[in-house]
């Protein structure tokens, strides 16, 4: 506390001295209390408490431009060392310039602004993913909040929740929630971007842990079997055919065009895919490959002949259709045409594949096995038949060979009891020469 002597003041006169602020009420000749200035560091405040039995504490975030006048700002808290904390914690940030105002948008407009300012690069398959989890975990158990509101505690308890059955007894398994958790948190690092929050609270949330489930491949037995049956297939049995001797996914034999084959060096060019849409979003439709990396692929001399055989099929195909023939018309529309097609030309669609697969999967015992299993037993097979890792990464189209690995890092049983032959011819040898 400091005392100054002032003499002949007029009433309410305000008077700063070095940081330091004087009050008179009355023009008299006496000693006045002086008390740190009100319009002292941006941050600096005073605390509380309320009525309602919690603490607030008041702090100054600035002057307004026009009255010159503080800005202030509240924190509540139950206790007032947590109110201290908070005011202290927004002092270092307004000293530091790393300060941002609490956002009052509520997360459900967030979304709205994101999903169509900052998914336009994306394809449409993957913004409709977004719309999807968006639509049925993210904005009914957060859009209320506002930005601001949201923070760590807050979503663990959202993602311990999904955790747990829905009304129909359902659970959510480890891998759909952190796809969950990847979407949330690219949102959230997009509003820390553009300043609307001051870091992304779904980096500090734990996740449960994704068991990766076991991947079962088709036999030989099964190969051998379901090579027979759907040879009778006229439509999809050439495209099944392709997806077990190449690892293709779906899309990219679905968009896979003759330009693309290469029947004199015996390669293929796989640079697009097909994307099934809705005919109000514009019908199916040729985009790039899922990794946006075209790769080539030689495949075995087998897949070149069965593609040459396709190519006078579908010639005959058209001969046959008539009027009814929707695809290509004249033999350069042929060149760059698609290489499956249904009997009229037309696209082919997921699910029909799907169901022919399904129905010749039955019969030959593997009733669980889905369409891109087959393309998990051509990499098993590759590897199984002495293929390097890289070779596989490549054929497959993975980012990394680390990758490739994570996924066919298990090793089958035909590759262990080889391993065991291997070092057994080898300890012999060293036997017989010691």
């Amino acid at each position: 506390m400091i005392f100054v002597h002032v003499l002949r003041l007029r009433p309410k006169k305000r008077i700063i001295i070095t940081g330091f602020e004087i009050r008179f009420k009355k023009s008299v000749e006496r000693e006045v209390t002086v008390s740190k200035s009100s319009r002292a560091a941006n941050g600096a405040g005073y605390i509380r408490k309320r009525s309602d039995g919690r603490w607030e504490g008041q702090y100054s975030a600035g002057y307004d431009d026009k009255t010159g006048k503080p800005i202030r700002k509240s924190v509540y808290g139950k206790t007032q060392k947590e109110v201290r904390q908070k005011i202290s914690k927004v002092s270092t940030e307004i000293d530091e310039g790393t300060y941002l105002e609490p956002s009052k948008m509520t997360l459900s407009d967030w979304l709205d602004i994101w999903l169509k300012e900052y998914t336009f690069d994306k394809k449409y398959s993957t913004v409709k993913g977004y719309k999807a989890q968006i639509k049925k975990h993210i904005r009914p158990g957060l859009g209320k909040y506002n930005l601001s509101q949201i923070n760590p505690m807050l979503l663990q308890r959202f993602f311990n929740k999904l955790s747990e059955p829905d009304d129909d007894g359902n659970v959510l398994s480890a891998k759909s929630i952190k796809n969950v958790h990847i979407i949330l948190s690219g949102i959230m690092e997009q509003a820390v971007e553009n300043e609307m929050i001051a870091k992304n609270p779904c980096k500090k949330v734990k996740l449960p842990k994704v068991e990766k489930k076991e991947i079962v491949p088709l036999t030989d037995e099964q190969v051998k079997n379901f090579l027979e049956l759907i040879s009778y297939d006229e439509i999809y049995g050439c495209l099944l055919k392709v997806i077990v001797f190449t690892g293709l996914r779906l899309g990219e034999a679905m968009g896979l065009t003759w330009d693309c084959v290469d029947f004199e060096k015996g390669a293929l060019h796989i640079n697009k895919q097909l994307q099934r849409r809705p005919q109000k979003d514009g019908g199916s439709t040729l985009t790039s490959v899922k990794s946006g990396k075209p790769r080539v692929l030689r495949p075995a001399p087998f897949v070149m002949q069965l593609l040459k055989v396709r190519y006078t099929e579908q010639i005959m195909q058209k001969s046959r259709a008539a009027e009814a023939w929707i695809g290509w018309n004249t033999e350069e529309e042929h060149k760059v045409s698609l290489v499956f097609t249904n009997l009229n030309g037309g696209y082919l669609t997921p699910k029909r594949v799907y169901l022919h697969f399904k129905s010749a999967a039955e019969e030959i015992g593997a009733p669980k096995a889905r369409v891109h299993d087959l393309r998990h037993t051509y990499a098993v097979l590759s590897l199984q038949n002495g293929d390097d890792v890289k070779t596989v990464q490549e054929n497959l189209g993975h980012a990394s060979a680390a990758f490739t690995l994570d996924v066919y890092g298990h090793v089958s049983d035909k590759m262990k009891q080889d391993s065991a032959k291997r070092m057994e011819e080898y300890i012999r040898r060293i036997n017989a020469s010691g």
